[in-house]
């Protein structure tokens, strides 16, 4: 068995090594007498053509190649010894400094390639963003279903529990947010930054930790009459939730035919993947009440909580659905009133030119100009009688308007709220039901969205809608960077467990997906 201590030390370098070193020289001694031997026996005679020799000749030649051969013994074996010794000197100094471990040398060896290195300080603060988001989304739905068992008042101190965690969070992915934009600059600063975010995510898990037998005593899942009513409760919702999809599917098939494809993108494939959440959630509620009359009242609970978890991301994709028809009608109707506000607003901007009466000069003209030509577009393609997305229509009056004019209320606020929203909420489904691959980035883009749409400044309305955009679209490269990461017998798309599904929504994990959810409270 190796030891600890030969297991930290380098590795040797291998005897090979040695030997070619030693031919490399010895090799280069044997060319330098090569050279030097034609110059050592031809004297100061003048060089003459080479011919056949005669019996004299080579008679009369063979003193004279003796003693040249005698005198140059010495001389080649001078040189072989000075070139072994340097190629014995030179294996031996880099044997020296290979194996060096005193402080500060330059060949410090690196780890083995058995151990990785730790993450860093930036990695554990991005994990720590993933576990605590991780943790609220399933405690918010954990509390959902204790709610509609034992109503708001029974349910208020974990809620108020899981709002403060949420504000831990908060304030954590605030700081990422300006981490990530160099804020602070200093090293020494940044480095206490990461500390802070690690440290205000332990404190979010560390209050809902503090209610979490509390909240078991609440529900009493490991009892018989306890899992029976959550069982009822959440059977319930799965058959709300199950007509409720019929329904969106009929809408989203309406919506595909009146707007553009564009309209409908960020909630395609939400019915199916609703459908697989469901037959997950049915799986999971049937071993429920069969551990529950075999007894094992733990695993009951477990299948339970994995259902919840599903049925709470199944009603995530419907009520996406249904949200977005809600999203598009209303763009729809505020696209008339936007271009007569926006025109209204160019028309205000041009009447502030200068006193002469020509129009703005410089970078505001060319965005003035840039504001008519988008405007110009839009009306042509909602008057083309084509299916057009009313929603991608709305930001390109917004954000044509806003480089031109400073952002007002009004209609063009309304309309630049109306599509932020539309924005959050979208990049909100796409990490909610995907979690399972989502990382911190995405979460902490959606948190500063989130955070300046609650603000309420109308200034801030166009940034909030540009990091929902970047936050959906980072969620986006992370589904398909990392796809389904659970490979498991029913992980195929014709599975009807749906286990794979859940696995992607974090609703159990990959590695053993019985063990039941990530826990909330």
């Amino acid at each position: 068995m190796t030891s600890s201590l030969s297991r930290g030390r380098p590795p040797r370098v291998p005897s090979h090594i040695s030997v070619r070193v030693a031919h490399a020289v010895l090799g280069a001694a044997a060319g330098l007498v090569w050279l030097v031997l034609p110059g050592m026996t031809s004297q100061n005679e003048a060089p003459v053509a080479i011919k056949e020799p005669g019996p004299t000749a080579s008679a009369a030649a063979a003193p004279a190649d003796e003693a040249s051969g005698t005198d140059l013994v010495l001389p080649v074996a001078a040189v072989g010894a000075a070139g072994l010794l340097a190629g014995y000197g030179y294996i031996r100094r880099v044997r020296r400094t290979r194996d060096r471990t005193t402080p500060g040398s330059a060949a410090t060896p690196p780890p083995p390639a058995s151990d990785p290195p730790p993450a860093g300080p930036d990695e554990e603060a991005r994990e720590a963003l993933v576990l605590a988001d991780d943790r609220l989304r399933a405690a918010r739905a954990e509390l959902g279903f204790a709610e509609a068992r034992y109503g708001t008042e029974a349910v208020a101190p974990f809620a108020a529990a899981l709002a403060q965690a949420g504000h831990e969070w908060a304030v954590a992915a605030r700081m990422r947010q300006r981490y990530d934009h160099g804020e602070p600059a200093e090293e020494a600063a940044r480095r206490h930054a990461l500390a802070g975010i690690v440290g205000r995510c332990a404190e979010a898990e560390r209050r809902l930790d503090a209610e979490a037998e509390d909240f078991a005593r609440l529900r009493r899942l490991t009892e018989s009459e306890g899992l029976e009513a959550a069982l009822a409760v959440a059977e319930e919702r799965f058959r709300e939730l199950a007509g409720r999809a019929l329904a969106a599917d009929a809408v989203l098939a309406g919506l595909r035919e009146r707007y553009a494809p564009t309209a409908t993108a960020t909630v395609v494939g939400n019915l199916e993947q609703a459908k697989d959440r469901l037959l997950f959630s049915t799986t999971r509620l049937n071993r429920a009440r069969q551990s529950a009359d075999a007894g094992d009242m733990d695993r009951a609970a477990r299948q339970l909580r994995s259902a919840e978890g599903a049925v709470t991301q199944a009603a995530v994709f419907v009520d996406g659905v249904e949200r977005r028809a809600g999203e598009l009608r209303a763009a729809e109707e505020t696209v008339p009133a936007a271009l007569t506000g926006a025109q209204a607003e160019l028309a205000r901007v041009r009447r502030q030119a200068p006193a002469d009466g020509g129009p703005p000069e410089g970078e505001l003209r060319s965005r003035l100009l840039n504001a008519d030509a988008v405007l110009a577009s839009v009306r042509q393609e909602i008057t083309a009688r084509r299916p057009y997305d009313p929603v991608a229509v709305l930001r390109r009056i917004v954000r044509a308007v806003g480089a031109a004019v400073p952002e007002r209320g009004g209609v063009l606020g309304a309309a630049a709220l109306l599509v932020a929203r539309a924005s959050a909420d979208a990049a909100e489904d796409r990490v909610a039901t995907h979690r399972g691959v989502v990382g911190a980035t995405a979460r902490t883009r959606l948190a500063e969205a989130r955070r300046l749409l609650a603000d309420g400044d109308p200034a801030d309305r166009a940034a909030a809608d540009a990091l929902a955009l970047e936050a959906l679209d980072l969620a986006e490269r992370d589904v398909l960077a990392h796809g389904t990461p659970y490979t498991g017998p029913d992980a195929g798309p014709e599975s009807a467990a749906g286990t794979g599904g859940a696995v992607l929504g974090g609703v159990v994990p990959a590695a053993d997906p019985e063990s039941g959810p990530p826990s909330g409270f």
